[in-house]
């Protein structure tokens, strides 16, 4: 017997007929809950010091909403908080608040991106957002992107691009060329692709800690007297551990030359090529030369996670590449559906999030966040003692540093105590291990850091025993 259809008056998604008044008192005392956290950010830490978040797993009957929103203030009260300015560990700025709201609309719309009937609007604002991009980093009428989940699977994506678009998809000999500073994402993608070690070349970076060319067309000749075949060459603008910059000019005119798949994972930097204002040290470069850029948003300016790019100078390659077609859907059949472009299929709507950030700030907000961030590192870096440390920085707002003439081992526990009494004065920074020792490092990306807070930890890192 087929059983009834009942309506038992419980409220399980949004009204069509209502005036969701339940939903609107939810969303105004859950945002009261998040406003307040904002709000008391001087009282806590970047890191919770009561980090005893219980978690209640599902049970037969579901929750009371009123017990739901307390264990909700509990999750948010013992989360990171990228808002304190002490928060200077990585690159997880605080969440600009029209970003905010995307995420709340993106959500509330729950439209698909895997295909344009599912989202017809947002697929065109993205198509539209991503051409915009490619436009600003100097690429021609082709161009396009792809939004995905992160840098780390933007990068995958291009390096499947770059696999299949040059003949290399099943070659499991096929070299990957990148800098020996490049992003750990890059071993990660190499592994999904099954590219073994021994074809995984890292180039030596130079005192800058950029890529050095002589190096680089030394491994380049050494493959190709070999007679194996090079599927990409990554270079990168902006590495995690100081910002540095590799000379993507003279890389790119190689790979060119060679018609070699030219990578740039501007993760971190590419940000910049969107300003009208010039940056010293930063804009003398050509993003255009490349065929595949990965650009982050998110590292820098607040949209809120996650929001990266893929940007390529011909949308054919993605196509060649991902589409396989969706026999699921209904599509015209002049309709390319974003979910055959890269290695997702269906996708939130986070293009939005991303769309009413660049709304909301502009051009000349835009250039108002990233001066500021190369400010504060400026003044962090002359407030530094120079005598007593070796400072590691290249053009963008990351500096990593540790005493001068400290080894190995005198630097794992010079760094760890360091850290450790920074966060006790609630300064959060990072401790990445780089060439065997380990350094601190901090990212200026935080808006909320000021003046006052730099000077008071150059301050205290000035007068620490090593």
């Amino acid at each position: 017997m087929t059983e009834k259809i009942t309506n038992d008056n419980i409220n399980y998604f949004p009204s069509i007929t209502g005036n969701n008044e339940e939903l609107l008192d939810l969303l105004r005392k859950t945002s009261e809950l998040l406003c307040k956290w904002y709000t008391d950010t001087n009282k806590q830490s970047p890191i919770p010091l009561n980090n005893k978040f219980k978690v209640s797993c599902p049970q037969k009957k579901g929750s009371d909403i009123n017990n739901l929103l307390e264990e909700i203030e509990e999750l948010i009260y013992t989360s990171f908080c990228p808002s304190h300015p002490g928060s200077l560990a990585h690159l997880d700025p605080p969440p600009l608040t029209i970003s905010i709201i995307g995420d709340l609309i993106a959500s509330g719309l729950n439209n698909n991106l895997l295909a344009e009937e599912l989202s017809p609007s947002i697929s065109k604002l993205e198509n539209d957002i991503c051409k915009w991009f490619s436009k600003k980093i100097g690429f021609k009428k082709n161009s396009g992107g792809i939004v995905a989940s992160g840098g780390t699977l933007n990068n995958l994506n291009a390096l499947v691009a770059a696999k299949y678009c040059s003949g290399l998809a099943y070659n499991n000999q096929a070299v990957l060329i990148i800098s020996e500073d490049a992003h750990v994402s890059f071993k990660k993608c190499a592994k999904i692709l099954g590219v073994e070690d021994k074809n995984i070349y890292l180039v030596k970076t130079d005192r800058n800690g950029s890529m050095d060319i002589p190096s680089f067309m030394k491994i380049l000749n050494s493959v190709i007297v070999s007679r194996r075949k090079i599927f990409a060459v990554v270079a990168t603008f902006g590495t995690t551990m100081r910002g540095a910059l590799d000379p993507i000019n003279e890389i790119g005119h190689i790979c060119k030359e060679k018609k070699i798949w030219f990578h740039i994972d501007a993760s971190i930097g590419g940000i910049f090529f969107i300003a009208n204002k010039k940056f010293d040290n930063i804009n003398d470069f050509y993003l255009s030369n490349a065929n595949s850029i990965t650009i982050n948003p998110q590292k820098l300016i607040g949209i809120a996670k996650t929001s990266s790019l893929l940007l390529v100078s011909d949308m054919h390659t993605l196509k060649n590449t991902f589409q396989t077609g969706l026999p699921y859907v209904d599509s015209p059949d002049n309709v390319i559906n974003r979910g055959e472009l890269g290695i997702q299929g269906s996708r939130p709507a986070e293009i939005i999030k991303l769309w009413l950030g660049l709304r909301f700030l502009g051009i000349e907000g835009i250039e108002k966040i990233l001066q500021e961030c190369l400010l504060k590192k400026s003044i962090f870096i002359e407030k530094l003692d120079e005598n007593k440390f070796e400072i590691y920085s290249g053009p963008l707002h990351i500096v990593s540093f540790l005493p001068k003439r400290i080894n190995v081992d005198e630097s794992n526990k010079w760094t760890l105590n360091a850290k450790n009494l920074l966060l006790e004065k609630n300064y959060m920074i990072s401790r990445p291990l780089y060439n065997g020792k380990y350094f601190l490092r901090i990212v200026f990306g935080n808006f909320n850091t000021k003046a006052i807070h730099i000077s008071e930890l150059t301050n205290f890192l000035n007068n620490l025993d090593t």
